[in-house]
């Protein structure tokens, strides 16, 4: 069918791959009316799994799904894609420096890059979920010279929303009342959970939770670190969480943001806030006819800053490091 939206999911046979694709063909991801094509892009070892993945999605019988393709070739699974994930990436290994993961993972994103410029269809929109996302991001857009640099973004909607289930927790609040929180900079332990302009049904988060204490603490340390607190419990790393998120992320990208709340999403920075243009950091944004806007004219006060700037001086030294190493094409 012509009119489905073609999707293609990097790393389709892995724990996030498997979450995300029955969730992407049910219709939460572009609603009840979208028919959805899916394309499988895998290493060639694990294209069996992609196979059994495949089976059962067909077993699902979902009206909405028209079709599965399974390639382990990029210009293949990105050829007429409206949409990517790119959740496949290298795993950091135990002694495994940074500048180790950020060449090997140059040797995914630069090549899906280019397939992604030289194959995708025109109004393509890609997340990134593959850590280190925001510099994995930064690689694939520099790859493709052709696709509008705003194209390209990376997940910390994930961060976002356990900053807001952290917030419905000590509160005592549901999580449908928190709105305006703001995730800022890098999606790694120096991303800034900011709730400086979040509300708590409606009235300012920092007067429902009197506790500076915690929120310059105990909050920001929980949320920078829940990566690594799910590992320690569940002994893998959050799946479901992150397919949740990468939805959440791309629905309002595509279908628009809930009025009058934010929404935390990585992309290239025009400088708002002091963030130097063009590395790929976190920002509240707004979305809406299939575009996202940089909220603008937020106070940001001492603490907030130091934060901010910390998590951006991480994104540029890490863009050095990818430079030297000629990965952004």
């Amino acid at each position: 069918m012509s009119n489905a939206t073609k999707i293609t999911v990097t790393g389709a046979a892995g724990q996030i791959g498997y979450a995300l694709l029955f969730r992407i063909a049910s219709g939460q991801l572009l609603g009840p009316d979208r028919p959805v094509e899916l394309r499988l892009l895998e290493i060639t070892p694990a294209l069996g799994a992609a196979e059994g993945t495949a089976m059962e999605l067909l077993d699902c019988a979902f009206p909405l799904l028209t079709g599965i393709e399974i390639s382990d070739q990029a210009d293949e699974a990105f050829d007429g894609a409206n949409i990517a994930f790119l959740v496949g990436a290298r795993p950091r290994t135990k002694g495994m420096e940074r500048g180790d993961l950020l060449e090997a993972n140059g040797g995914i994103f630069a090549p899906q890059g280019k397939a992604i410029n030289d194959h995708a269809a025109d109004d393509i929109r890609v997340l990134v979920v593959g850590n280190p996302a925001n510099t994995n991001a930064l690689i694939a857009m520099g790859n493709a010279p052709d696709v509008p640099a705003e194209r390209f973004t990376a997940m910390t909607r994930l961060d976002h929303n356990r900053a807001i289930a952290q917030l419905a927790s000590k509160s005592g609040h549901p999580v449908s009342e928190i709105e305006r929180m703001i995730i800022w900079g890098n999606h790694s332990a120096t991303q800034y959970p900011d709730i400086t302009q979040a509300t708590i049904a409606g009235k300012p988060a920092s007067e429902v939770i009197d506790d500076q204490a915690w929120v310059e603490g105990d909050f920001i340390s929980r949320v920078q670190q829940r990566g690594a607190e799910v590992i320690e419990a569940r002994g893998s790393s959050s799946a479901a969480s992150a397919a949740n998120a990468a939805i959440d992320h791309m629905h309002d990208w595509v279908l628009g943001s809930a009025e009058g709340d934010y929404v935390s999403m990585a992309i290239p920075s025009d400088g708002s806030y002091g963030v130097e243009e063009g590395l790929i950091s976190s920002f509240p944004v707004t979305c809406s006819g299939g575009k996202y806007e940089i909220v603008q004219g937020l106070e940001v006060d001492d603490f907030s800053r130091a934060k901010i700037d910390a998590t951006v001086a991480e994104l540029a030294e890490e863009r050095e490091a990818i430079k030297k190493m000629g990965l952004l094409g």
